[in-house]
């Protein structure tokens, strides 16, 4: 009898466990478990984060290679301080320090060069391989363009591995190019406003993960109070640049109609960067429409003609262009397969999968040389832009 109730307890008690289990699979537990655990393993290379504290003390934090987080507070930044940054993998590495900066002119005289890239999401060993194969940058990742012009129109966030390092090479590479005579224009695109928001919704669990270790909420790595957040707090959204205006998505006719001035959609847009998406709508209608489908972060109807995203007619765009005093729009956001162009050239889209056209040889940059423009890639021109 005894041993009859030990196996009816033994029967019972896995029974209760199977049960178990099966109630977790369903539930997504184990695999929740499972995922955690996954992401630790594949903590990379990241940062360095610097946030400036009420109490005038900087925090800096970093994940190095093996994944291990570095958090480190100074009462005050010795002399001489800079943060050395290196990608996920600990293959492309530079030193920074921290400098002042302060918004761009919305405005620029055309010099002899201008190179244009868009949306490098990430990919830092992507950025530096087409920026030193052509000469905008050297080995060390210093700064060799000279006087000349280079304007990235946004997307840093999301995808890759590298966000916050390619961030410090633009920082870096700014103040650079002043000193040399030229000049460095970071705008501001739609990913930007989504991580700003908190929506995460592309976001790597690498950066989610590392949040999560020091208890914060992604987005605040990049708030108000910390130095990458304050300097993307500067950026422009449209600049000029001899004939060309620069936009990360587009404008089109409820753009038009508005009849807004370059300065104060860049001051709009800076002002509610660090706003949720909810709290933009209430801000105002302007900020509202600046932030939405058909603001200057998210219009994709110069480049699609498919209803749904009120392309511009071209009657529309050469009264844009003639408001704003230039000859042709240049844009990233949607991505195409080589850099296009589009109403005969007055609009060139310059978004690429930089991966992919640098594997396979294809266009990733445009180069304004003089009058001439031009598709360039990892290892210099391509060919003429039509």
């Amino acid at each position: 009898m005894e041993r009859k109730r030990l196996s009816k307890a033994g029967w019972l008690a896995c029974l209760f466990l199977l049960l178990a289990i099966s109630s977790g699979l369903r539930a997504g537990t184990f695999g929740k478990e499972g995922d955690k655990k996954k992401k630790e393993v594949e903590m990379t290379a990241d940062g360095p984060y610097v946030i400036h504290r009420s109490d005038g003390s900087v925090r800096v934090i970093q994940t190095d290679t093996g994944g291990r987080v570095h958090d480190t507070v100074y009462s005050r930044l010795p002399d001489g301080f800079s943060l050395h940054v290196e990608d996920h993998r600990g293959r492309i590495a530079f030193d920074v320090g921290l400098h002042g900066f302060g918004r761009p002119a919305w405005k620029h005289p055309r010099p002899g060069r201008v190179f244009v890239m868009s949306d490098p999401h990430g990919k830092l060993d992507c950025v530096v391989s087409l920026l030193q194969g052509n000469g905008i940058i050297g080995p060390d990742l210093c700064w060799t363009f000279g006087q000349n012009h280079l304007v990235v129109i946004g997307d840093v966030f999301d995808r890759g591995k590298d966000v916050p390092q390619i961030f410090w090479l633009f920082y870096k590479l700014e103040e650079e190019a002043a000193r040399a005579g030229g000049r460095l224009s970071f705008l501001l695109g739609n990913h930007e406003a989504l991580v700003l928001a908190g929506d995460l919704r592309y976001t790597k669990d690498k950066y989610k993960g590392l949040a999560r270790r020091l208890d914060m909420d992604y987005p605040s790595l990049f708030g108000p109070d910390t130095e990458l957040g304050r300097w993307l707090a500067t950026r422009n959204t449209v600049e000029v640049i001899g004939p060309d205006l620069y936009v990360h998505a587009g404008l089109g006719r409820a753009f038009y109609d508005r009849n807004l001035t370059l300065p104060q959609v860049n001051r709009e847009m800076s002002e509610a960067l660090f706003m949720t998406k909810a709290r933009r709508k209430e801000h105002s209608p302007l900020t509202a429409f600046l932030y939405g489908n058909e603001g200057p972060v998210w219009y994709r109807g110069l480049v699609r003609t498919a209803e749904k995203y009120k392309p511009l007619p071209a009657d529309s765009l050469q009264l844009l262009l003639r408001r704003y005093g230039v000859e042709r729009i240049i844009v990233g956001h949607t991505i195409f397969e080589d850099i296009t162009c589009f109403y005969d050239g007055r609009v060139i889209g310059v978004n690429v999968d930089n991966e992919e056209n640098r594997e396979q040889g294809r266009g990733r940059a445009l180069l304004i040389d003089g009058d001439n423009y031009q598709v360039a890639g990892d290892k210099g021109v391509l060919r003429p832009c039509r």
